[in-house]
């Protein structure tokens, strides 16, 4: 038995060498490395098989330029690549070549096994590679494209986010906008409510000061303010001129002048103003806009003026130039020269310590009010013959850096303001056509003769606040003035009121002074007489008003305020006011009201006094006669109430 296996496997051994050797057909056999790296190959194809799920469907492929075999019925054949202990080892000449993979076949055609050569196989073999590694590299890049497209989309999502929270912020500042311009406008409606009712409040009780041309000191123990000048009489900014081009053509240069970049940001183009109040502007801006009338860049930084800053603006009428940084320096004397049209030039709250050079001929209004302006030249004002309103207050001025020339070229001057400055006597060489003259927080501590020789249509004087006493006013320097009306020396160092004053005097405020006495026949030389007498704030006592006092005035008065003083009784005088209207006299000492106190029974006629104040005093109301008020007009223009307790 053992000796047939034996045979038969020595027999079976036979017949395959030969049948290798007849295959060959004289080929070199290839040596065992080789087969054992063609080994190696097929086991990793297999094993990438078996990794993938499947079994790949292989068929044998003609090669070319080999032998034809028969025609044969084909005989199809299924191969599977199993693992390495499926696979038995066998020889080049037996290998089986893999079916490439073809997404069009449905099923592997195996035909008749053909022998390739070694050159064949590693050709086949390196396809085989690179199919991989092409199949690999459309992998990686449908990865990448995954990739970038969820990037993407991520980056879409954060942008949108982004504008969400944007766009949520953004509401959040609006209605936080919007509630604080409800809350501004709900605080301005309640102080525009307060106002109102002050002020009617104001008008039951004040209504009757309607000839003094300055303001009253406030009430009752409250610290006296200082009464504000009335304006002056100019009238504001130049209004559009009327159209001479066409609608369409103004609106085609706004459309231009944006366009080119003339309009700078937060500025308002209307008709032909422009207006770029307070909109952060470090800079002049450059504008191309021959149209424009009205320019205003109040509030802003600006610090120079360049040459040519008003060369594309030439027609304007009124420039707004306030609170910015101009220094003298900073502005070109050529800055304003070709300007032949400006009318009102405005140059408050800025840095000036001179004043500017080469201002336009036709000028007629000039403010430089709140600079550092320390010395006015003889030829500053040269050429300015059209001016009219000149206004230098809150300066350094006084009458040593002022030339008493200076003013001269000024010969339309009528309104000339020189308060908050320095100045210990009065500026010499007024102009001669001045108006009003307004010189209040100063030092000015006299008043020379002949100061006014020159000034002869003067007709609103305002010294208020300074150091002047009635013994160095000079007795001519006024007196035979025959224009100036209004006069006010409230907050002085007067111990009396004033003798020599101009005889053409109507409005006289002596407010806030420590005047004691009113002496006898002192308006008396006045012509027509004066109609507004203002004491209030002062230390007029039982003796400081004499029998004479008001003498000159007694057809004349019209207003007469003596509150705020230490009257004991009733001055004399008062019933023979046969054009009085109102009169003050609470916050006193007064203990009674004579019969004959305020109304004459004696006078016939009608009564022109509408109403007396006498509350604050110490008046008992119910001991008071009811004639005592007879000349009064309405019962309610009479105030007793409240009085001071005992």
């Amino acid at each position: 038995m053992r000796t047939g296996l034996l045979i038969a496997a020595l027999w079976l051994l036979l017949v395959f060498t030969m049948t290798g050797a007849q295959n060959g057909r004289g080929k070199p056999r290839q040596p065992d490395g080789g087969m054992r790296r063609m080994k190696r190959k097929r086991d990793r194809l297999g094993q990438a098989g078996v990794r993938s799920g499947r079994a790949k469907l292989l068929r044998s492929r003609s090669i070319p330029n080999s032998p034809r075999v028969p025609a044969q019925p084909v005989q199809r054949n299924v191969v599977l690549l199993e693992s390495d202990r499926d696979i038995p080892e066998q020889h080049s000449s037996d290998y089986v070549l893999p079916a490439p993979r073809n997404r069009d076949d449905h099923h592997s055609i195996t035909t008749t096994p053909h022998q390739l050569s070694q050159e064949e196989i590693q050709r086949i073999l390196w396809r085989e590679e690179e199919e991989h590694l092409e199949e690999e590299e459309r992998v990686r890049k449908r990865e990448e494209v995954k990739k970038r497209k969820r990037k993407e989309h991520e980056e879409r999502q954060r942008r949108i986010e982004e504008e969400r929270r944007k766009m949520e912020q953004e509401e959040r500042r609006r209605k936080m906008e919007e509630e604080k311009r409800k809350e501004e406008k709900e605080a301005w409606e309640r102080e525009k409510k307060l106002r109102e009712e002050i002020l009617k409040e104001e008008e039951e009780e004040e209504v009757w000061l309607r000839g003094d041309v300055f303001q009253m000191p406030p009430k009752e123990d409250e610290e006296p303010e200082e009464p504000d000048l009335p304006p002056a009489p100019i009238p504001g900014p130049p209004a559009a001129a009327e159209d001479e081009v066409k609608e369409d053509e103004k609106e085609e240069e706004k459309e231009v002048a944006a366009q080119e970049g003339g309009l700078p940001p937060g500025c308002d183009l209307a008709d032909d103003t422009l207006t770029c109040d307070n909109a952060r502007l470090t800079y002049f801006p450059p504008l191309l806009m021959p149209h424009l009338k009205s320019l205003s860049l109040e509030g802003n930084n600006i610090s120079s003026i360049p040459a040519a800053a008003f060369n594309g603006i030439p027609n304007l009428e009124w420039i707004n130039l306030k609170k910015n940084k101009f220094t003298s320096a900073g502005i070109d004397q050529r800055a304003f020269q070709n300007l032949k049209m400006l009318r009102r030039l405005y140059l408050d709250g800025n840095l000036l310590e001179v004043v500017p050079a080469d201002l336009p001929l036709s000028l007629q209004e000039l403010k430089i009010n709140e600079n550092r302006l320390q010395k006015i030249h003889g030829n500053t004002f040269q050429g300015l013959a059209s001016l009219m309103i000149l206004e230098l207050e809150a300066n350094l001025l006084s009458e040593a850096n002022v030339d008493p020339e200076a003013f001269a070229p000024l010969v339309q001057l009528s309104y000339l303001r020189l308060g908050r400055n320095l100045f210990r006597t009065m500026p010499q060489g007024l102009p001669p056509l001045l108006l009003e003259l307004y010189l209040e927080n100063n030092l000015i501590e006299e008043i020379p003769a002949g100061v006014f020789n020159h000034s002869k249509n003067l007709n609103v004087l305002s010294l208020r606040h300074n150091r002047l006493e009635e013994t160095r006013i000079a007795p001519l320097a006024w007196i035979h003035h025959r224009s100036l009306e209004s006069l006010d020396l409230s907050y002085n160092r007067l111990h009396l009121v004033p003798s020599y004053l101009p005889k053409s005097l109507v409005h006289l405020v002596l407010v806030g002074n420590r005047i004691e006495r009113i002496p006898g026949f002192v308006f008396a030389h006045m012509d027509p007489g004066l109609e507004y007498l203002y004491l209030s704030y002062n230390k007029l006592d039982g003796e400081g008003i004499e029998p004479e006092s008001f003498f000159g005035s007694y057809h004349s008065m019209v207003e007469l305020c003596l509150d705020h003083n230490q009257l004991l009784s009733m001055p004399s005088g008062i019933n023979e006011m046969t054009n009085l209207h109102f009169l003050r006299l609470n916050n006193n000492k007064i203990r009674s009201i004579p019969d004959e106190g305020i109304c004459d029974p004696e006078r016939s006629g009608d009564s022109m006094l509408v109403a007396v104040r006498l509350e604050n005093n110490l008046i008992d109301p119910l001991k008071v006669s009811p004639s005592a008020f007879s000349c009064v007009r309405s019962s309610s223009g009479v105030v007793l109430k409240p009085q001071k307790t005992k």
